[in-house]
C-alpha cells in the first residue's frame, strides 16, 4: 500500500472543491488526504451486526396516545392575538441567520 496519493489525485481533489494549492500544500496534503482515506477504509475491516443487538429508545411496550380531532382555532382570533402578524401570517423573530446579506 502506497503512503501518499499522487499529486494528480490531490490535484483533482482540490479542483472539485473548487480550491488552489501551493506545491507546499500539495506534497503535505499527498499524506493527509492518503491517511484520512487508510483511516475511512477501516470502515470496511468492521464486522457487521445483527439487527437483533441494536438499542434504540423505542420499546414497543411504550404506550402512544390515540390522535384525536380537536376543536379548531379562529385563524382570525389567533393572528388578532398575536403582537405582530402581516396579512394571514404571524411573525416571528428569526431564529437562524442566513449570514452576511440574508
Amino acid at each position: 500500500m502506497k503512503d501518499k496519493l499522487t499529486k494528480e489525485e490531490v490535484l483533482h481533489v482540490a479542483e472539485l472543491a473548487r480550491i488552489s494549492l501551493t506545491e507546499e500544500e500539495i506534497e503535505k496534503y499527498q499524506v493527509e488526504l492518503k491517511e484520512l482515506l487508510n483511516d475511512v477504509e477501516k470502515i470496511n475491516d468492521v464486522e457487521s451486526y445483527d439487527d437483533d443487538i441494536l438499542i434504540a429508545c423505542f420499546s414497543e411496550s411504550a404506550k402512544l396516545r390515540k390522535d384525536e380531532v380537536g376543536e379548531m382555532l379562529d385563524p382570525k382570533e389567533v393572528i388578532g392575538a398575536s403582537p405582530r402578524h402581516s396579512g394571514n401570517y404571524i411573525e416571528v423573530p428569526v431564529v437562524i441567520s442566513g449570514g452576511e446579506g440574508a
